[in-house]
């Protein structure tokens, strides 16, 4: 609307036969003041946009093969968190399923078929971030009976000539790179259809069988593959590696761009429920870390 308004005293300025009273030029002034403080980003008007929420159901974007997150039959971490963010808000809780990848994001809060991500990494794109709801890091997986108690580090000695698993592309690759453990490592497929193939389930199958030595995981994959294997894991977060690039991340419900409201309810929920939810991740496995790199070993008081 603002810009329209602009666009109409631009077209009409020319027919002006005559110079405009004093008068006039400070209400044109007034008026142009008014319209840009409208378009200007960051304006307090931009936060006043109406948001598209369903106010009586929460609707939830997710991938119905995407296990220990989220799957069809309600059985992943964020599924239980999604139930817990339902109770508080007081309304049922409804999916909208499509498979992670490129086109995610669009096809799902862009195009308004659902209102939330329940697992975004804070300070990725495209979304707006709540509060983080939980920080974990990357881990590595040894076998209890591998001679390596103690470890806590990739620069261990010990790992020099072990193979060790990673997915492609992602942070723990660049730091094998660092330690010169790369050339021995396996690469195990980053993008590919979940419903049929499982690369991090195939790494611990590997590393219980003994053709790995250990192997890289995202802390809440790892720590579920863990407490589920048939041989005794040892879960190591990895907390002494350099910082670039980082291997701890703090996750947030990823929500549109300018719903400010939906993001005051959202983050009023976490405050309220935040040991209900460190419940469900410890439930999981899943390291947790505070803003201080220590490691939490108990539910979160609510904020006051």
């Amino acid at each position: 609307m603002a810009s329209r308004a602009i666009g109409a005293e631009a077209r009409t300025a020319p027919a002006l036969r005559h110079a405009p009273s004093p008068r006039a030029c400070r209400q044109s002034i007034a008026l142009l003041a008014a319209c840009l403080a409208l378009i200007r980003p960051g304006a307090a008007a931009a936060q006043e946009i109406p948001d598209v929420v369903a106010r009586d159901v929460l609707r939830v974007c997710a991938d119905p093969h995407n296990m220990p997150f989220s799957n069809r039959k309600g059985q992943g971490f964020e599924n239980r968190i999604a139930e817990i963010v339902a109770d508080e808000l007081k309304v049922p809780l409804r999916y909208y399923w499509l498979s992670q990848g490129p086109g995610f994001i669009a096809n799902t809060l862009g195009s308004k078929l659902c209102d939330v991500v329940m697992g975004y990494a804070a300070g990725a794109d495209p979304v707006q971030h709540t509060n983080p709801y939980y920080r974990s890091v990357y881990v590595l997986l040894v076998r209890r009976s591998a001679g390596l108690d103690g470890l806590d580090r990739l620069s261990d000695p010990r790992l020099r000539g072990k193979r060790l698993g990673v997915i492609a592309a992602t942070p723990p690759a660049d730091h094998l790179l660092e330690e010169g453990l790369l050339a021995t490592a396996k690469s195990y497929p980053l993008l590919v259809d979940r419903s049929t193939e499982t690369p991090a389930e195939d790494m611990i199958a590997d590393l219980v069988a003994g053709r790995i030595d250990g192997a890289l995981l995202w802390g809440p994959i790892g720590g579920d593959l863990a407490r589920r294997s048939s041989e005794p894991l040892t879960v190591i977060p990895l907390l002494h590696e350099r910082e670039r690039p980082p291997l701890s991340y703090r996750i947030t419900f990823g929500i549109r761009h300018n719903e400010q409201d939906w993001k005051r309810r959202l983050n009023q929920a976490i405050r309220k429920r935040q040991a209900d939810f460190d419940r469900v991740l410890f439930d999981f496995g899943v390291p947790l870390l505070d803003d201080d790199d220590r490691l939490i070993a108990a539910p979160r008081n609510a904020a006051k």
